[in-house]
């Protein structure tokens, strides 16, 4: 008997083949290097919907421990909203690490976040990570991580401008941020 998982997978990628076919049909040569890549990326990120998400993750920073972090989950911040993750405080441009295996889903600027990197993990699970100095060079959408890939450094971006250089770390599911602490596991040395 197949597994329901499986027939969902298959109809995913019968679907996203159409639309691959549909898109070359219509594109010019440039724009299917690029769709393709996207189209991938989502069959990717479709695949990690049917898993189940992640029990565990490593710390992003190698050098903390979890016995470390405040904990400042859903600690009130300005406009009446509450801190949606966990500061993990570091040296400015220490490397930040994957802290699951999955896809770089964005790569980008916000005023809240300032520099940041979203990677997709297991269960459609997005962890987000912010307030980087810089990204690693390397890296670009799309590619895949693992928990020894450096997504980028430490820093002060965004609303964390003029405070103490840390990662802000989030994790979001498909009903909304949940908190990252009890999930963070320390790093074997």
């Amino acid at each position: 008997m197949t597994h329901p998982n499986t027939v969902k997978a298959r109809k995913t990628f019968l679907l996203l083949s159409g639309v691959l076919i549909a898109v070359l049909l219509l594109s010019s040569w440039a724009d299917v290097g690029r769709l393709t890549g996207k189209l991938l990326l989502y069959a990717r990120v479709a695949e990690l919907y049917f898993e189940p998400p992640d029990t565990e993750l490593l710390m992003p920073i190698k050098e903390v421990k979890t016995r470390q972090i405040a904990n400042n989950w859903h600690v009130p911040r300005a406009g009446d909203r509450l801190h949606e993750g966990q500061d993990i405080f570091a040296a400015k441009d220490t490397p930040i690490f994957s802290a699951t295996v999955g896809y770089i889903l964005r790569i980008g600027e916000n005023d809240l976040g300032g520099h940041t990197v979203s990677v997709v993990g297991a269960g459609g699970r997005i962890y987000y990570y912010a307030h980087l100095d810089s990204y690693a060079p390397e890296i670009a959408e799309g590619d895949h991580v693992d928990t020894e890939t450096v997504l980028g450094y430490v820093g002060t971006t965004g609303n964390a401008k003029g405070g103490s250089p840390h990662l802000h770390f989030g994790v979001y599911t498909r009903q909304g941020a949940i908190d990252p602490l009890p999930l963070l596991k320390d790093r074997a040395k």
